[in-house]
C-alpha cells in the first residue's frame, strides 16, 4: 500500500511523463526523514527535472509543503534507470556516447544526435547536483 506522499509525487509525475505506467516511487526512512526515490522512463527525466531543475525543484518544494503538515522532512532522489540496478553508477548514464554510436551517415543527423547526447549528460549532471542539495 502506497503511502500519501509517494501517492502525491506519483499522481504529479504521471501527468508530466508520457509513459506513466512506468513510473514508480520508492520510500525509506533514515536518520535524514524520508527518502523518496523516483524512477521513470529514461525517455521521460528531462520531463521530470525540467530546464535547469526547475521541475524537479518545484516537486521538492510541494513535498516539503507536505511535511510540513505531516511533522516530516523529505528528500526526493531522481534515479536514473539506464544503469544497471545496485551498481555503484545507478544514477550515471550506463554508457557513455561516442562518435560511433551515430548510426545516421548524414553528418547534420548526426550532430543533432551529439548535441542531444551532450543535453542528456548536461542534465544528468544536473540532477546529480540536485540530489545534493538538502532542502
Amino acid at each position: 500500500m502506497a503511502t500519501i506522499d509517494q501517492q502525491f509525487v506519483e499522481y504529479i509525475v504521471k501527468t508530466l511523463v508520457n509513459s506513466p505506467e512506468k513510473v514508480e516511487v520508492e520510500r525509506k526512512i533514515d536518520e535524514k526523514g524520508v527518502l523518496l526515490s523516483l524512477s521513470v522512463d529514461p525517455e521521460d527525466v528531462g520531463r521530470v527535472i525540467g530546464k535547469r531543475g526547475a521541475t524537479a525543484q518545484s516537486i521538492r518544494t510541494l513535498l516539503r509543503a507536505l511535511g510540513t503538515k505531516n511533522d516530516a522532512r523529505y528528500n526526493l532522489k531522481i534515479v536514473n534507470t539506464d544503469a544497471p540496478e545496485g551498481s555503484p553508477e545507478h544514477h550515471e548514464p550506463a554508457t557513455k556516447p561516442t562518435d560511433e554510436t551515430a548510426t545516421s551517415e548524414d553528418p547534420e543527423d548526426a550532430e543533432v544526435e551529439e548535441e542531444k547526447s551532450d543535453l542528456a549528460e548536461k542534465t544528468r549532471q544536473e540532477l546529480e547536483d540536485l540530489d545534493d542539495l538538502d532542502i
